[in-house]
C-alpha cells in the first residue's frame, strides 16, 4: 500500500524533472516554439485552472484566491478564451483534445453562463468531440441542479468530488462543513444526469483525525459505491501555505497515528473490492483505471494516476503547467500578471525545463516505476531510441536498496518487493539525478 508518512520527503513524481527544478529561462517565446514544432496529428489533453473559491478550506495546498464575486470570474472565462486562442495560433491549427480536466480552485464556481461561455470558447479553439473525455473537479457545497445541468450540457463525463473528511470536529478543524448528506445528492445529481464515471478524493493525517473517524467516513463513502477513490496524505506546510497556521499543530496525528490511518483505510477499501492503484488511488475492477494498470498502460501526470496517454499536456491559466516533448512550462502563479500577460497577446510563461536525453530516459523509467512498481530500463530506452547508459548513475543507488531486500535487479530489469511498495518513491528517486536523498525524518508533511 501506499504509505505516504514514509515517503513523504521524496518527489511525488508527477512530472520529471520536479517543478522545483523549473526556472526562468523558459518563456512564452519557448512555449511557443515548441506548441509549432507539435506533429499536426498530434492530441492534446488540456487542463483548465479555475483559481477561485467562495471560500478557503485551512488545509488547501492549491493555488486559488477567495472569490465571493462573479465579475472577476466572469472576465476570467473571458481570458481563458483568450490564452486558449493564443495556444491554438502558436500551433498553427485547432488541434484535437483527448482528454480535457477542469481543476482548481474550484470549477463549480462557475455560474451556468460562465460554464457555457467557456465551453463555447473552448469549442471555438479546440476539437472537442464525443470521445473526449471531460473531467471536473468538485466542491459538492457548490454544486446546485443548475450547475449540474450547465455541466451536463457540457458534456462532462467524469466528476471528482472532494470528500476529505465526514467527521464535524475535523471539518470544522479545516474549514470545511459539507454533511454526508451533501456529499451524496451531488453523487445522486451526477448519476441522473448520466454521468456515471465518479471520483471521490479523501484526506489521512488531517487535525484530530483519528483511525476510527477516518474508517466511519470510508464506509459511509462505500455506500455511493463511486466507481473510483483516492486516499491522499495531508501536507502540513504552513511555512509555504500561511493559512494552514490556522490549524493548531498539537490537532495533527503523528508519523505513526498517519501509517494507522492510512493502512487501515487502504485495508477498508480493498476489502470492499476496490483494486490498489498506484500511490494513493483504487479503482473497481473493470473500471479503466484498473484495466490499464493491469495492462501497463498506466499514466502519471499532474492530475495524479490516469489512463491518458496523450504526449502533450496543455495548462490553461495562472501556475498551469504544460507538458510537451520539448520540457514543461508554467505560467505566472500571480492572476493580475497572467490576465495582462493574455491582455497583450502573450503567452504566460514565467519559467519551465528543457528537456535533454537523459531527462526524457529518467522521466519515462520513472513513470513505469510509479505506476507499475517495476520497469525494463533497456525496453524503456530501446522504445525512446535512447542509449541506456544515460542513466548508469543509478545503479549503484539500486544496489543498496536491493541489499535491504527493497528491489529486485535483474539485467536492466527493476522490480520493487510487493511489501515495499510504499517506497515506491524512494526506488523511483535513485533515477532522479537532481535529488539529495533527505536526512531520517519524523514529520507529518505527506
Amino acid at each position: 500500500m501506499a504509505d505516504t508518512h514514509l515517503t513523504g520527503r521524496y518527489p511525488r513524481y508527477t512530472s520529471f524533472p520536479t517543478a522545483p527544478h523549473f526556472h526562468a529561462g523558459i518563456d512564452g517565446e519557448t512555449f511557443a516554439d515548441w506548441l509549432y514544432r507539435l506533429p499536426e496529428d498530434q492530441d492534446l489533453s488540456l487542463y483548465v485552472h479555475v483559481p477561485y473559491c467562495d471560500s478557503l478550506c485551512w488545509f488547501c495546498g492549491c493555488h486559488m484566491k477567495v472569490m465571493n464575486r462573479s465579475g472577476p470570474v466572469t472576465r476570467y472565462v473571458a481570458a481563458l478564451t483568450a490564452e486558449a486562442s493564443l495556444i491554438a495560433e502558436s500551433m498553427g491549427r485547432k488541434p484535437r483534445i483527448a482528454h480535457l480536466h477542469f481543476g482548481g480552485g474550484s470549477p463549480t464556481i462557475l455560474s451556468p453562463r460562465d460554464i457555457e461561455h467557456l465551453m463555447t470558447g473552448l469549442r471555438g479553439r479546440f476539437i472537442i468531440d464525443a470521445e473526449t473525455e471531460i473531467a471536473v473537479e468538485i466542491d459538492p457545497r457548490d454544486l446546485d441542479d443548475q450547475k449540474l445541468d450547465a455541466w451536463a450540457a457540457a458534456g462532462m463525463t467524469r466528476a471528482s468530488i472532494g470528500c476529505q473528511d465526514l467527521d464535524p470536529r475535523v471539518q470544522q478543524a479545516i474549514n470545511r462543513i459539507q454533511p454526508f448528506s451533501v456529499i451524496s445528492r451531488v453523487v445522486d445529481g451526477l448519476r441522473r444526469r448520466g454521468i456515471n464515471s465518479i471520483n471521490i478524493d479523501l484526506v489521512h493525517g488531517l487535525p484530530w483525525q483519528t483511525v476510527d473517524s477516518l474508517l466511519d467516513t470510508v464506509e459511509k463513502i462505500l455506500t455511493l459505491s463511486p466507481d473510483r477513490l483516492a486516499l491522499f496524505g495531508y501536507a502540513h506546510v504552513p511555512q509555504l501555505k500561511p493559512h494552514q497556521r490556522l490549524i493548531p499543530t498539537e490537532s495533527l496525528p503523528g508519523p505513526a497515528e498517519r501509517h494507522a490511518q492510512a493502512t487501515a483505510a487502504f485495508d477498508a477499501i480493498v476489502a470492499a473490492g476496490y483494486e490498489a492503484i498506484g500511490l494513493d488511488h483504487f479503482a473497481k475492477p473493470g473500471d479503466t483505471l484498473a484495466t490499464a494498470a493491469a495492462s501497463g498502460r498506466l499514466h502519471r501526470n499532474f492530475q495524479g494516476y490516469t489512463t491518458d496517454n496523450a504526449d502533450v499536456l496543455i495548462g490553461l491559466g495562472p501556475s498551469s503547467i504544460s507538458e510537451l516533448p520539448g520540457g514543461y512550462a508554467q505560467n505566472t502563479p500571480d492572476i493580475n500578471s497572467w490576465h495582462k500577460a493574455v491582455a497583450q497577446g502573450t503567452l504566460a510563461t514565467t519559467r519551465g525545463i528543457a528537456l535533454s536525453a537523459s531527462d526524457r530516459l529518467r522521466r519515462a523509467v520513472i513513470e513505469r516505476l510509479m505506476c507499475d512498481y517495476q520497469v525494463d530500463v533497456d525496453v524503456v530506452a530501446a522504445a525512446l531510441r535512447l542509449d541506456p547508459g544515460l542513466v548508469n548513475d543509478a545503479w549503484s543507488r539500486l544496489d543498496m536498496l536491493e541489499a535491504e531486500g527493497v528491489v529486485t535487479c535483474k539485467g536492466a530489469h527493476v522490480a520493487i518487493d510487493p511489501d515495499s511498495r510504499a517506497l515506491v518513491q524512494k526506488v523511483a528517486a535513485c533515477f532522479d539525478d537532481r535529488f539529495t536523498a533527505p536526512e531520517p525524518m519524523a514529520g507529518r508533511a505527506a
